[in-house]
């Protein structure tokens, strides 16, 4: 619950609704889908493995001789001949691969696995921007919070400071007591413009992330949470996508050692060819047809070495891709416990924040009754005041933490979508754009993200 009424615009932004928007018009976002669908296209092309090639090749050229007429017994000056001659051919040649060594294959699997990972990224992708997109709401919330108790705190600082002048002048306290208390004030002033100067940083990035300036906020609440720090870490381990994007990595760097090891394998073809020539395009035209179907297989036998160190290298990553398996299951462990001990322990810091708030402010009205009977100093009222503001403030602060450590713990299990927070937003499909380029044969027509 918040500590004090925020001072906002007139229209109010939910945290759902800030992250509708951001869903929706984020840049970060939808440059990670246009990414995807680039991604997408790497299965058309490992398919393009098992389909013709059709060339079309086309030759003109023209032929001039010069040579000596040879000698004759009448006369032997032997002059210079001239013959010319212009020739053309047109041919269309097909080439159908029957057997690449499994290279098309292992390439398909290669890429849809490629394909998953980039989904799993994307959704990585989603859930940073959504969870940043709380940080920002919260950042703005609790700023605005404490720009009011700090000028709460001014204007009771101001209040002091006119009350001592007040008493000093009827002789009733020292000059010190006025300077202690104009000290406090120039002190919380400065504390002011600095909380209005970080409050002016976070609304800038909140209109970075969500596309416009804040309205009213309110206080968040935090649904879906899991039960225990073992449901937690479960769950983690089906579902975020972290380690399911590095999952995918395997199994394409595994495919990926098939790809390079089809180097060294045998490969077969069909080739059909359709030629037509003209020797002469002159009067005496003369002129050759000619069509061919070839099936062609080729051995390899040595390549220099070059495709046994490719096939090692592949070996390498795919190694790497299972190690980095376990670093990432580790690392989504450690986030998940650090998000859950932290949200529970800010429960508990709330409720001592508060019981700090109460006894701070019976203090404070306390000391105050007491200064005016003369049995407490100007420094006592002073200290009392910044201790109930300290104590204001690490409320706001703690209840923007647990807010912020609550979504955290939903982002390292993978629950942080659009699709899990059920957003009021038509949810993106990444499989759409992949369904429609899979068998494309021929195009360069897209659709790009708006």
């Amino acid at each position: 619950m918040a500590v004090v009424l925020q001072a906002g615009g007139a229209l109010a932004d939910t945290l759902f609704g800030a992250m509708e928007k951001a869903y929706v018009t984020n840049p970060t976002l939808n440059a990670a889908r246009a990414g995807q669908r680039a991604t997408d296209e790497q299965v058309p092309q490992a398919l393009s493995g098992w389909r013709p090639t059709i060339t079309v090749q086309g030759e003109v050229a023209s032929e001039s001789i010069v040579a000596n007429a040879p000698a004759t017994p009448l006369d032997d000056s032997r002059p210079l001949l001239h013959d010319r001659t212009e020739f053309g051919s047109l041919s269309i040649v097909l080439d159908q691969p029957v057997f690449q060594g499994f290279r098309t294959v292992e390439s398909t699997k290669a890429a849809e696995a490629q394909v998953d990972a980039g989904r799993q990224g994307l959704l990585q992708t989603e859930q940073q921007v959504l969870f940043e997109v709380v940080q920002a709401y919260m950042d703005v919330y609790a700023g605005r919070q404490v720009v009011v108790l700090r000028r709460q705190d001014v204007a009771a600082l101001q209040s002091q400071v006119r009350a001592s002048r007040e008493r000093f002048e009827v002789g009733e306290i020292t000059r010190t007591d006025v300077a202690q208390s104009e000290a406090r004030l120039a002190q919380s002033q400065s504390a002011l413009v600095e909380v209005q100067t970080r409050l002016a940083q976070d609304v800038a990035r909140y209109i970075q992330l969500v596309g416009n300036e804040p309205g009213k906020l309110s206080y968040p609440k935090i649904a879906g949470l899991p039960k225990s720090l073992a449901a937690a870490l479960e769950i983690a381990g089906e579902i975020n996508p972290r380690l399911l994007a590095q999952a995918f990595v395997e199994v394409a760097n595994n495919s990926f050692i098939a790809v390079a090891r089809a180097g060294l394998l045998p490969s077969a073809g069909l080739q059909a060819r359709a030629l037509t020539a003209d020797n002469d395009f002159g009067e005496d035209k003369t002129g050759i047809r000619s069509a061919t179907v070839a099936a062609q297989v080729a051995v390899p036998i040595y390549e220099g070495g070059l495709v046994y160190s490719q096939v090692r290298e592949a070996k390498q990553r795919a190694s790497q891709s299972r190690i980095q398996v376990i670093e990432i299951a580790r690392d989504v462990r450690r986030a998940v416990a650090e998000s859950w001990n932290s949200y529970v322990g800010l429960g508990q810091i709330i409720k001592n924040t508060k019981t700090q708030v109460r006894a701070a402010q019976l203090a404070l009205t306390g000391v105050q009754q007491e200064y005016q009977a003369g049995t407490r100093t100007t420094l006592d009222v002073l200290d009392a005041q910044r201790e109930l503001v300290l104590s204001q403030v690490l409320q706001v602060d703690a209840e923007r933490s647990r807010v912020i450590a609550g979504y955290q713990l939903l982002a390292s299990i993978g629950r942080l979508t659009a699709a899990d927070l059920k957003l009021s937003v038509p949810i993106y499909d990444p499989e759409e754009n992949y369904r429609r380029v899979r068998n494309k044969w021929i195009g360069t027509d897209v659709q790009t993200v708006d």
